[in-house]
C-alpha cells in the first residue's frame, strides 16, 4: 500500500505537454464512446478533435 501512495504522489506532479494533453482527451473521448457504441473508431474521434480545433481556432 505504502508503494501505491508513493507512485500516486509522484504521478500528481506529472505536468503534461499540451500534446499529451489532446492525446489524452483524445483517448478519454474513444473510450467512453466506444463503450457506448462499438462502431465509434479512434479515426472518427480524430476527425471530429480536428474540426473542432479548425472551428475554435
Amino acid at each position: 500500500m505504502a508503494e501505491l501512495d508513493h507512485l500516486i504522489n509522484l504521478a500528481r506532479k506529472v505536468k503534461m505537454t499540451p500534446s499529451e494533453g489532446e492525446a489524452q482527451r483524445r483517448s478519454f473521448a474513444y473510450g467512453n464512446a466506444a463503450f457506448e457504441n462499438p462502431r465509434i473508431t479512434r479515426e472518427m474521434v480524430d476527425e471530429q478533435a480536428e474540426k473542432l480545433e479548425k472551428r475554435n481556432g
